[in-house]
């Protein structure tokens, strides 16, 4: 998959301009890219359309025009879109009351090992989480983790030809699994195996 570079990038006034047809475009696209998993836990599959959205939010926001200034951003940001043998996943517990979520997140150490995508006919791929730097602790774990799962050439031959995917938490306090996961999810993550 392509990875974001200076070119597509756009001035903070012609996006300022666009960005309403660019948000509509792309809350549409993330609708394809997200999977509940259980009632407090989602999995937001990132690519190139949501990297490019994120970060020229960003250029917006913190007014970012200096092209050192650019290449940094991007180069934080593109390691977060597919290679084309993997899935990249910001994976999120939610929790809205504050309470339970203090209580939860100290009960679900170690969660992010313990996600898993099976492509049908093939063990299950853990996720390589958090390569940037450790999100849980000996006292709790973060709502928010980025997971890596890595597919070898057969399972994403097998996923193009149609095989279902089941995504699965296996964390004794949180076993849940997604055993349909719906057509338009999964056809838009086959894209990221181009």
């Amino acid at each position: 998959m392509k990875k974001l570079s200076i070119d597509d990038l756009m001035s903070i006034e012609a996006y300022s301009e666009q960005r309403p047809v660019i948000r509509q475009a792309i809350m549409e696209h993330k609708k394809t890219r997200r999977l509940p998993l259980g009632p407090n836990a989602m999995l937001h599959f990132e690519d190139y359309m949501v990297m490019r959205y994120q970060v020229l939010e960003l250029i917006r926001v913190e007014k970012i025009s200096a092209e050192a200034d650019l290449l940094e951003e991007l180069a934080a940001y593109n390691p977060l879109i597919p290679d084309g043998k993997n899935l990249k996943v910001t994976f999120m517990l939610e929790y809205p009351n504050e309470e339970e979520r203090k209580v939860r997140l100290s009960q679900l150490i170690g969660i992010e090992e313990l996600i898993s995508i099976q492509i049908n006919g093939f063990d299950p791929v853990y996720p390589i989480a958090n390569e940037d730097l450790p999100r849980s602790t000996d006292e709790k774990t973060s709502s928010v983790h980025f997971l890596r799962f890595e597919f070898s050439e057969e399972m994403i031959d097998a996923a193009k030809q149609g095989a279902t995917w089941i995504v699965r938490s296996e964390h004794q306090n949180y076993q849940y699994s997604t055993d349909t996961v719906p057509t338009e999810v999964s056809n838009s993550l086959l894209r990221d195996f181009d």
